[in-house]
């Protein structure tokens, strides 16, 4: 059986060899050899500051489902939601903890995870009429926060893959949807369908914290996985972009801009328009759907990547002929002192969990009072397609 647990800082890879007739092509470029100028061997520095990881001894699992994003509610709970289980594409949940938890503990942070509501957007309705939607199952979880009591979620119509070269799941377009009781019912039409598009169609918003107390200023930030091509798949992207929105106009898209990059003085410069939109992480063809958190304590954000390969690192979507090309995957850990960078590498195992471990994140309700030890929370195929939870400790240079 194989060992679940994350000892080493880099794994080697230990899987037979793989049989899918395209993948294996890709050597000889009969799919086109889109990914054959790439490896997934990320461009970032070495973290000075996060020097090692030790990793909890068991993983925990719960409830159905895969993506998770969550973000910590005024009613003290954490929330999320799935894809793809109990009979929906799209399901929301409460993550209840376990009383007296100190998140530093061997045991798994929380107490049960219930679902609220089994199909907050029916397909039947916002599918049917999105060109290129999957039909049935073309809506899934992007990202979700907590501001002044109400719940932003942000969903996505999508399909399972368009381009047989290189075959991911395309992100087509997105909007919010709000509730205001802890997502036992949602105001759909709070936003367009077409709220987001192109390269920005999927929003996962950054967590600072219970009903986003800990953010810097009077904004919401989110951030975009996007595309060199200007589209947003849910694998095997290019980068990421970020945009922001005033606390109470989140639901207006003419109040959110995007990152520009910086003026020579170092101010940062936004923009209304997505189009002008800079990347602020850049992993070509390996990077995910990644939520980003800050640690208040380390003052720092945490960013959790995934991307899918061949075994020998050749970038290879999970869509490319799944499931015979769901595994392996490959997860890396990031940080940095500012939203927009730049990030440095402190943690990399190119074989993910038990089969193609995906949507990784740091929740901050569960994370130490000194910020070293933080639960992670993912999803996979086969065995791990639930709510996956690992602790890990930080070891920080001269600790």
């Amino acid at each position: 059986m194989k060992n679940c647990g994350f000892g080493a800082q880099v794994l080697k890879l230990a899987r037979q060899p793989w049989t899918n007739t395209c993948a294996i092509a890709l050597f000889a470029g009969c799919c086109g050899g889109y990914a054959q100028d790439f490896k997934g061997v990320p461009p970032q520095p070495a973290s000075k500051f996060i020097v090692s990881v030790r990793w909890g001894t068991h993983r925990f699992h719960s409830a159905n489902g895969d993506t998770w994003p969550l973000t910590w509610a005024n009613d003290g709970n954490l929330y999320g939601s799935a894809g793809d289980n109990q009979g929906s594409p799209m399901n929301f949940w409460q993550i209840v903890d376990s009383p007296g938890h100190s998140y530093s503990s061997v045991f798994p942070p929380y107490q049960a995870v219930y679902l609220v509501n089994n199909l907050p957007v029916d397909c039947k309705l916002y599918c049917k009429t999105i060109p290129g939607a999957d039909k049935n199952n073309g809506v899934k979880p992007a990202g979700l926060i907590s501001v002044k009591g109400v719940l932003y979620f942000s969903v996505e119509n999508m399909n399972y893959g368009d381009n047989p070269s290189f075959n991911r799941q395309h992100n087509l377009n997105g909007w919010i949807i709000t509730s205001t009781d802890f997502g036992k019912t949602w105001k759909l039409d709070a936003t367009r369908q077409d709220f987001f598009t192109g390269r920005v169609a999927s929003a996962h918003f950054i967590q600072y914290g219970k009903d986003d107390a800990d953010a810097p200023d009077g904004y919401v930030y989110a951030d975009f996985p996007s595309a060199d091509d200007g589209h947003s798949y849910w694998e095997n992207g290019d980068s990421l972009l970020l945009g922001r929105v005033p606390k109470d106009r989140i639901l207006e898209r003419s109040a959110w801009q995007f990152y520009a990059g910086r003026q020579p003085s170092g101010q940062e410069l936004w923009d209304s328009d997505a189009a002008k939109a800079v990347q602020i992480f850049r992993y070509p063809r390996m990077t995910g759907e990644d939520h980003i958190t800050y640690n208040p304590a380390l003052k720092r954000y945490f960013l959790a990547n995934y991307g899918f390969h061949d075994g020998h690192l050749n970038p290879r979507p999970y869509h490319q002929h799944s499931p015979e090309t769901a595994c392996p995957s490959q997860l890396t850990l990031f940080e940095a002192t500012t939203l927009s960078g730049p990030w440095s590498l402190f943690y990399r195992n190119d074989d993910f969990g038990t089969c193609g471990e995906y949507n990784p994140s740091f929740p901050q309700k569960w994370m130490s009072k000194d910020g070293k030890t933080m639960w992670m929370v993912s999803a996979g195929t086969f065995d791990d397609y639930n709510f996956v939870t690992q602790s890990l400790t930080l070891v920080t240079a001269g600790q």
